[in-house]
C-alpha cells in the first residue's frame, strides 16, 4: 500500500514567499511492520550480506550491565501484544568481555527504491546501517556503521547469511528493530528556522506567525516547525531537524567540506505536535486531527527503535569524498 502525506494545513510559500528559494525534497520512508526480504529496502529486515564476508562486530569496551532482554523473548512479547520481561544479566557484567559484540542491522536502502538516496564510494547504490547494541564510555556513547555496496555485485553472491550473529541479551528491548517494509514518498521540505539556517528577518516573521497562531487557536494552533517544514519519521535527504541541540555545522573530518544529510532515523513517526503529517491511509476520514489516526503503535512507532531520548539520528556523508567517514548526530 502506498502512503500519502496530507496537504499541509496552509501553503507555507503563500505565508512566507521567500521560502520558495529554499524548497527541498525529502523521501519519507513510512516504515510499517511486515516481512521484508533481503533484496528489498527495509528497516529491521534481513540484510543482503554475502556469506563469505564477516559480519560487522564491535571490539570497543562496553559499559557494564545488570539486567536485559533476550531477543527471542522480545519478539514473542511483541507478537503477543505484550511487554517483554527483563532478566538479570548473564555472565560477565560488561558485554563483549567474552569476545566482540555483533552489530545489529538497522536498515538497508536501495537507490532503485529511493531515487533520492545519495551515492556511496565507487557509485555504490545500496547502503546498510548498523548499530552496536551497547553503550560505550562514561557518556554512554553509541557506535554506528555504514556499509556501502553495489547492489548488482552483492546480489550475485553464491550464498548469503541466513541468520546473522546475535547477542544473547540486550540492555533495552528497543535495541531490537521490528522488521518493517517501506513505502517511500517524496515531499517538499523547508529548513529548520533557528539561528542562521534562514535569514534573520524571515525567522523573525516565522516566530511572530507561530506566536499569533498560538494566541488565536491555543492547542489547535499550527507551527512552522511541527506542521510546515520537516516531516517526522525515517526519511532520506532533505533538511535536518535540530529540536534538542539547535543548528550545528557539520563538516567532514577528512577534507572540511560541508557534509550532506543522507538519512534520518527517528524514534517515532509522529508525536502530539507533528500528527498532521500522518498519511491519509492511516486515518479515519470521518474524524479530525489526532483522533483520526488509526493503527496505534504500528503507525506511531513502527520500528520499535529508540535513538537517544526519543531523538532523531542524522547520518551525514561527504559529497566531496563518498568514502570519507560519515558523522552521526543525535538531535
Amino acid at each position: 500500500m502506498t502512503r500519502t502525506t496530507p496537504a499541509r494545513p496552509v501553503s507555507v510559500e503563500a505565508v512566507f514567499p521567500e521560502l520558495a528559494a529554499y524548497r527541498g525534497r525529502t523521501t519519507r520512508l513510512h516504515p510499517r511492520p511486515g516481512r521484508p526480504g533481503m533484496r528489498e529496502s527495509h528497516v529491521g529486515g534481513p540484510m543482503l550480506w554475502p556469506d563469505a564476508e564477516p559480519w560487522p562486530v564491535c571490539h570497543d569496551p562496553h559499559q557494564p550491565e545488570t539486567e536485559g532482554y533476550a531477543p527471542g523473548e522480545i519478539r514473542a512479547a511483541r507478537a503477543a501484544g505484550a511487554w517483554p520481561q527483563s532478566r538479570p544479566w548473564r555472565g560477565a557484567g560488561a558485554p563483549g568481555a567474552d569476545g566482540p559484540v555483533p552489530f545489529v542491522g538497522l536498515a538497508q536502502l536501495f537507490r532503485r527504491d529511493i531515487p533520492g538516496l545519495g551515492s556511496g564510494p565507487g557509485g555504490a547504490d545500496l547502503v546498510q546501517l548498523f548499530r552496536c547494541p551497547f553503550t560505550h564510555g562514561p557518556y554512554l556513547e553509541r557506535r554506528y556503521r555504514l556499509r556501502w555496496r553495489r547492489a548488482a555485485e552483492a546480489e550475485s553472491a553464491e550464498r548469503f547469511f541466513a541468520a546473522p550473529p546475535e547477542v544473547p541479551q540486550l540492555r533495552w528491548h528497543d535495541e531490537l528493530p521490528e522488521p518493517c517494509v517501506l513505502h517511500p514518498e517524496e515531499v517538499d521540505t523547508y529548513p529548520w528556522a533557528e539561528d542562521d539556517t534562514l535569514p534573520a528577518p524571515l525567522i523573525a516573521r516565522i516566530d511572530a506567525w507561530d506566536d499569533a497562531q498560538a494566541e488565536a487557536l491555543g492547542s489547535e494552533a499550527l507551527s512552522y516547525q511541527d506542521d510546515l517544514s520537516i516531516p517526522p519519521g525515517w526519511r532520506v535527504g532533505g533538511y535536518p531537524s535540530w529540536a534538542s541541540t539547535g543548528p550545528m555545522t557539520i563538516d567532514c573530518a577528512s577534507c572540511a567540506a560541508p557534509m550532506r544529510l543522507l538519512l534520518t532515523a527517528d524514534s517515532g513517526e509522529m508525536d502530539a505536535g507533528s500528527h498532521s503529517w500522518v498519511p491519509l491511509e492511516d486515518r479515519d476520514p470521518d474524524l479530525h486531527g489526532i483522533a483520526s489516526i488509526r493503527g496505534g503503535r504500528s503507525v506511531a512507532q513502527p520500528t520499535r527503535l529508540r535513538f537517544g531520548r526519543d531523538r532523531d539520528l542524522h547520518v551525514f556523508t561527504c559529497p566531496s569524498g563518498p568514502g570519507h567517514t560519515p558523522r552521526w548526530v543525535l538531535t
